[in-house]
């Protein structure tokens, strides 16, 4: 009897143990302003080049660009911790997955989405 209630006991012990990481690794998709508001856990943000901005450029180690909000027009200004991706130029919209610090959104990946090689050109 007490060998069932230990085997129980590990079973959800593990059960929870898995939920709770799954649960920690998922990263929201938000819109920039919740973004902005993002200090304490990584979200997702999608947005468009702006192309107001200052041109995308290297600061130091961070390749710096600025997403603007395909929907509100909202701008986010955004350190990413790398080089300039491959097919930046061509990319459709961009994911920034990171946190605010400060001032500006600091990322530690980027999802570039260009457009489909299927789709019919306009």
């Amino acid at each position: 009897m007490k060998r069932k209630i230990l085997l129980v006991a590990l079973l959800l012990a593990f059960v929870g143990y898995a939920g709770w990481s799954f649960a920690d690794s998922v990263t929201p998709y938000v819109g920039i302003k919740e973004a902005k508001a993002a200090t304490s856990s990584s979200v997702q943000v999608k947005g468009l080049l702006a192309k107001d901005a200052p041109a995308p450029h290297m600061e130091g180690n961070d390749f710096v660009f600025t997403l603007q909000d395909e929907e509100t027009g909202e701008e986010l200004l955004v350190h990413y911790h790398g080089t300039k991706p491959d097919q930046f130029d061509e990319a459709h919209h961009i994911v920034a997955i990171g946190k605010m610090q400060g001032e500006a959104f600091s990322s530690d990946k980027l999802l570039i989405k260009c457009p489909s090689k299927y789709e019919q050109q306009k």
